[in-house]
């Protein structure tokens, strides 16, 4: 395992005394941890695929991981116990860049501040990188960082921001995706991992944001938007053959059908849509199944294409219905 050196002063912090408290109520299975770390802290991990410590009560809180000194990352906090777990560590800020509403009052509670900068699946751009690794770098620590299941965009947001503001080299940034088991698919996720740059302090302290505990999230029209950006592109794959056009090589199928089924269920989780009638959320349902099966075809080796043409069809059918109904 790469060697994770937590300093003594480190280990003096907030987050290893508070951490005590945690393995001493959590339940879950721990394994002996280096020397160098706080056993309470991490559980040990692969030599070869987890980079980085993993928090020991992954019931708590799901694939956490510590990515440096000041950042814990992993899946979405919920219920009291996963804030508790969160207090005991030291958290003092938790970042989600995940699109649904964050939990602020169980946060407040626990004596935590929330800071929301949702990110999209296709990637981390330059602005989003620069408010994260700001945020990262200056607001009070430990931070833990989060998105939904804490493997796709958290992992990214997270590699981007700290090799942004220095707290991790460009070549860990890649590492940080393999660690959270982020999938090969979203390759925007892993793209802007790759080529993540060091970002002069200078031009981070001069970036003028205001935290917000609750960020306005895309309207439904804004979503859609994306989606129907995905599925022009699908519809060019389809042209060709379900390859990669040669005026648009960057395409890649599975992927596209990938966003697709992520903007389907993102949008599923919005409040605007869960306030709609029955019928509405089951139509968006049976499309984010549909694209689903449209992505699991076209990860195929070869391609079907028959039925890949198949499954096209239907998910064009189930945002016509839809349409039909709640945009037409």
């Amino acid at each position: 395992m790469r060697s994770f050196v937590w300093h003594a002063t480190v280990c003096g912090s907030a987050l290893a005394l508070a951490a005590v408290a945690c393995q001493q109520r959590s339940s879950a299975v721990r394994a002996e941890a280096p020397a160098t770390q706080p056993a309470s802290v991490v559980a040990r991990a692969s030599a070869t695929t987890k980079p980085f410590p993993a928090i020991a009560d992954q019931d708590a809180l799901h694939n956490a991981y510590v990515v440096t000194d000041k950042v814990i990352s992993g899946a979405q906090p919920e219920g009291d116990r996963s804030f508790a777990v969160l207090q005991e560590l030291g958290v003092k800020t938790i970042i989600s860049v995940d699109g649904a509403k964050p939990d602020v009052a169980s946060a407040t509670r626990y004596g935590m501040r929330y800071v929301h900068l949702p990110i999209g699946y296709d990637g981390v751009d330059d602005a989003e990188g620069r408010a994260i690794a700001k945020a990262v770098a200056e607001l009070p620590g430990p931070v833990y960082v989060h998105c939904h299941h804490g493997k796709h965009r958290s992992a990214a947001a997270v590699a981007v921001a700290c090799v942004n503001n220095g707290m991790l080299k460009p070549e860990q940034a890649e590492d940080v995706l393999r660690t959270f088991g982020t999938g090969e698919n979203y390759k925007g996720l892993w793209k802007a991992a790759r080529e993540a740059k060091r970002i002069d302090d200078n031009e981070l302290a001069a970036l003028q944001i205001q935290w917000v505990e609750t960020a306005k999230v895309p309207a439904l029209a804004d979503a859609m938007v994306k989606v129907d950006t995905h599925w022009e592109h699908l519809k060019s794959i389809e042209k060709a053959g379900w390859r990669s056009p040669t005026d648009h090589p960057d395409l890649d199928p599975a992927h596209e059908a990938l966003q697709v089924q992520e903007h389907f269920h993102e949008i599923g989780r919005t409040g605007d849509a869960q306030s709609r009638p029955d019928e509405y959320r089951k139509l968006l349902a049976a499309s984010e199944t549909d694209a689903a099966a449209l992505r699991a075809t076209l990860s195929a080796h070869p391609i079907d294409t028959k039925a890949a043409d198949a499954a096209f069809k239907r998910a064009s059918v189930s945002c016509t219905s839809c349409h039909k109904n709640y945009r037409d």
